[in-house]
């Protein structure tokens, strides 16, 4: 069975519904989903909208509304609920399709960086055993016993060799690492946790509200640390892939970070000017990030053309808009100072940071790697320098602006 597409929704015949919704149950009464209320009621909404034809509208703003009751003009950035879902979903369906058993059963897949499921048949196809036309005979005597029995067994060996090299084909077409899975194979291939190494920011009080009338607030004064909700969304992403992956990770805010605990394996750094070590391992990079003293304008720089123009933008006029054009750093080196893998994340503002995950979690823009990379580029270090329009303060999908790989 194989469904087809017109233009960019895919049409589904009724026996292919009726076996995704029949695979949807099974998945839904495991353990990994029947304990839950808000999984369950994400997936089965966004696989009733796929199969009908809906898919367009399966954006992060519907689904909070629909899935999850938010008011129809809620901020999608200060709250994440349906990212973080989707997040959780794709780390439950992996972990149920590595049980023994259900190797051979549909599989429902939510691509990073979509909300619409996608779906694959087994590669075990039922296999017709009737004698294609060319190779019927007309006028021919009629076998005997013995060459009946030698034809039976030729087609069957035939019919099985094409089985054989059917199956081969499949899972040498889906199993080649993408270029998603050979960016991140020093990460995934570690055995020792990768710590994600996040901005933090700090704060001098909290308001909490009345619990009898929750327009009334108090101001606390408390020493407190937090993890913005521009940063919470590449973290989010990044955890969520390496959740995928089965690869085990520590969260650390920058603040708390040290150089022995860098050293125990790989490292992913997110942010710049906000993450300390950010700034201190791409000290030594081709690409890296440079200020004025007065910290009103940052930058990129290539330090092998210092004539050239920095990716720069201008606080005041990102303050005064939001809107404004930002750039990000994406790279993946050895760190000289630990010997272990590092992955960069971080955009000259917030908005470049955003981007700079999404590059790094969606097949589609790492697939921009391939582009413009050598041969056997996934065993080198590379860098990358990104931008992003940033527009009423969310960012537009990057665009590739330099590389180099070493």
């Amino acid at each position: 069975m194989t469904a087809y597409s017109t233009g960019e929704a895919i049409l589904y015949t009724e026996e292919e519904k009726a076996g995704i919704r029949k695979q949807l149950d099974r998945l839904l009464r495991n353990t990994y989903f029947s304990q839950s209320k808000r999984f369950p009621s994400f997936l089965r909404f966004i696989v009733q909208e796929e199969l009908e034809g809906r898919s367009d509208l399966l954006k992060e703003r519907t689904l909070g509304i629909e899935v999850f009751g938010r008011e129809a003009g809620y901020d999608t950035t200060s709250d994440p609920i349906v990212r973080v879902t989707a997040a959780e979903i794709r780390r439950r369906i992996a972990q149920y399709y590595q049980e023994p058993g259900h190797e051979l059963e549909l599989r429902i897949a939510l691509p990073l960086g979509s909300y619409i499921p996608r779906f694959e048949w087994p590669p075990t196809e039922p296999v017709s055993t009737t004698v294609p036309d060319v190779l019927k005979e007309t006028d021919q005597p009629i076998a005997t016993p013995t060459t009946q029995s030698t034809t039976r067994w030729l087609l069957v060996a035939g019919v099985a060799l094409l089985a054989m090299l059917s199956a081969t084909g499949w899972y040498f077409i889906h199993s080649r690492p993408s270029t998603l899975d050979r960016f991140w194979a020093p990460m995934l291939g570690s055995r020792d946790p990768v710590v994600v190494c996040f901005p933090q920011s700090h704060f001098d009080g909290i308001t909490l509200r009345n619990a009898a009338d929750p327009t009334q607030q108090r101001q606390l004064q408390e020493k407190m640390s937090a993890v913005l909700v521009d940063d919470l969304q590449p973290l989010v992403s990044l955890s969520g892939l390496l959740d995928m992956r089965h690869q085990p990770y520590i969260l650390m805010g920058e603040d708390t970070t040290t150089l022995t605990d860098l050293r125990r394996g790989p490292a992913i750094f997110l942010g710049a000017f906000d993450n300390a070590w950010t700034l201190r391992v791409t000290r030594g990079l081709r690409f890296r990030f440079g200020d004025d003293a007065a910290m009103t304008h940052f930058w990129i720089e290539d330090t092998q053309s210092p004539t050239r123009a920095h990716w720069e933008i201008d606080r005041n006029l990102q303050e005064a808009t939001n809107n404004y054009r930002d750039y990000a750093i994406v790279a993946r080196f050895a760190d000289a100072n630990t010997g272990k893998p590092a992955v960069i994340a971080a955009g000259i503002a917030r908005g470049g940071t955003v981007a700079a995950g999404e590059f790094l979690t969606q097949p589609a823009n790492m697939d921009l790697i391939k582009a413009q990379a050598p041969k056997n580029w996934d065993g080198q270090n590379m860098e990358f320098v990104l931008s992003t329009e940033i527009i009423d303060g969310r960012s537009s999908p990057p665009k590739v602006e330099a590389t180099y790989f070493w």
